[in-house]
């Protein structure tokens, strides 16, 4: 391909099928949405009779909808990574978007997708922030910059249009990283809806006849792959400016609402879609596994000289760490089926694997207290109430976290980064060498914790024969003497 002009990615040269019927609304069409829920729908349409087209809206002023409307709203996306021990390496073109809109220039094509015949959902991901409620946006004539008014004026001209009827309400499906993501934007929607004084059988249509899912999805999606673009282009015989990098790995939890399976056909194709009544336990288990996996072989990593995740687990002892706490610790407490909690802590691993994507441990270490707080202790704490006694993995984890916060180690610097009124106790805790005393200052600090954890039975005499371990033998041997003493 050296030297070669290529055709600029367009319908006519994929030769793409014909025109769908737009039957999604997608406010967001960045990385993210490209690489998970367009990707969804694309194979949707190819695998079953779904037949749905997206009309991408762009959230904000300075989005690049343009791009893709250049070359017909299509673009590759690289899947890579590792599943089941087997490394994935492809690449397909995706189809799903019909049309890009920006409602900044043209507020009237926007508009008009409210009076589409066979609109049925609407998808969303305007990051965590996106779904918010701006008092500044008193009037409803737009365009408007927030996103939760943006649907509200969708809604409401779509209501107008047919006339109130039940059957023209709208599926409501946010991806954004926020719990109850949607019926904290079905909230919102209704403020609004209540400051422009709009009709109030309006607010009882969307009460009524729209449906709102709560969501949990999950995928890595790194986007265009700028530091090696060439090597992507090579693979292709086209020219694409907006192809997307992905890992393999996808998760999308949803909650029901009327019968949403038969309307997606979503167990129609291979990939981990989970229509349920309750996201809530899929959410505790992407903390407490992929999230406090993360978390639980931070500190002995980086103290055992490691700089990324894949060279982390790739490491005979942090590998078998964290699978043994993982397993034997934090998937007993969590009450959900075995052979899921196995199946997902497997992909879990996979991921960290994943040769494709440089993932640091310094950035994972930012604001480590309150990471280990949210996604750690509570594993920690529950296997103590079931088992009577300390789990030694969460234990050697934790005490290496004091440690890590000392701020240096083998005459190196750690990466530190958190509220500096943490970092400054936790300097005035480190003033002794005396460790008995060190967990107990660490243990019994209550803005750490939330909870004084001296009060379990065991822990502070642990950590502090843990530290001292640590302090006086490489990582690895530290840990094994900590474990031959308490086993």
């Amino acid at each position: 391909m050296e030297n070669q002009i290529k055709q600029k990615l367009n319908r006519e040269f994929y030769n793409s099928p014909g025109k769908l019927p737009i039957k999604i609304v997608q406010f967001g069409g960045g990385n993210f949405m490209r690489g998970f829920t367009d990707y969804i729908i694309d194979q949707l349409n190819k695998k079953t009779d779904f037949n749905a087209g997206i009309v991408n809206v762009q959230p904000t002023p300075g989005g690049s909808v343009h791009k893709l409307e250049e070359q017909d709203n299509l673009y590759t996306l690289f899947t890579r990574g590792i599943k089941k021990g087997e490394i994935i390496d492809e690449k397909q073109v995706i189809s799903s978007i019909q049309k890009s809109i920006n409602p900044y220039t043209n507020y009237n094509e926007f508009l008009a997708l409210a009076k589409e015949e066979e609109l049925e959902f609407v998808f969303s991901n305007t990051t965590e922030t996106g779904i918010a409620y701006d008092e500044t946006e008193d009037q409803y004539s737009g365009p408007h910059k927030n996103f939760p008014a943006k649907v509200t004026v969708l809604l409401y001209e779509r209501f107008k249009h047919f006339k109130g009827a039940p059957e023209k309400g709208l599926r409501i499906i946010p991806c954004e990283l926020i719990e109850d993501n949607a019926f904290v934007l079905k909230d919102i929607i209704i403020q609004y809806a209540r400051l422009w004084n709009l009709k109030e059988d309006f607010v009882q249509w969307i009460e009524q006849c729209n449906y709102f899912h709560n969501t949990l999805v999950d995928r890595i999606v790194p986007g265009y792959p700028k530091d090696d673009a060439e090597s992507y282009e090579d693979q292709l015989d086209y020219e694409d400016q907006m192809m997307v990098v992905s890992e393999v790995f996808l998760l999308f939890v949803i909650q029901d609402a009327k019968n949403l399976k038969e309307r997606i056909p979503f167990d129609q194709i291979n990939e981990q879609i989970l229509v349920v009544d309750d996201i809530q336990p899929y959410r505790l288990r992407k903390v407490r596994i992929l999230n406090g996996g993360h978390s639980l072989m931070l500190a002995p990593a980086l103290l055992s000289g490691k700089e990324t995740v894949k060279e982390s687990i790739d490491n005979p002892f942090i590998g078998k760490f964290l699978r043994d706490a993982v397993f034997d610790e934090v998937n007993p407490t969590l009450g959900l089926d075995e052979n899921e909690l196995k199946d997902f802590s497997e992909e879990v691993f996979d991921r960290f694997r994943n040769p494709f994507i440089k993932h640091y441990l310094a950035s994972i270490a930012l604001y480590f207290v309150s990471k280990f707080k949210v996604r750690i202790l509570p594993s920690l704490l529950g296997y103590v109430e079931i088992n009577q006694k300390l789990p030694l993995n969460l234990t050697f984890s934790l005490a290496s976290l004091i440690r890590f916060y000392q701020g240096n180690f083998n005459e190196a610097a750690l990466p530190l980064n958190d509220e500096e009124a943490i970092i400054n106790r936790f300097k005035d805790i480190w003033t002794t060498n005396d460790y008995e005393k060190v967990a107990a200052l660490a243990l019994s600090e209550i803005a750490f914790w939330d909870t004084d954890l001296t009060h379990v039975k065991g822990l502070k005499e642990a950590v502090a024969k843990a530290l001292w371990e640590i302090d006086h033998n490489d990582v690895e041997t530290a840990y094994h003497n900590f474990v031959q003493f308490y086993s």
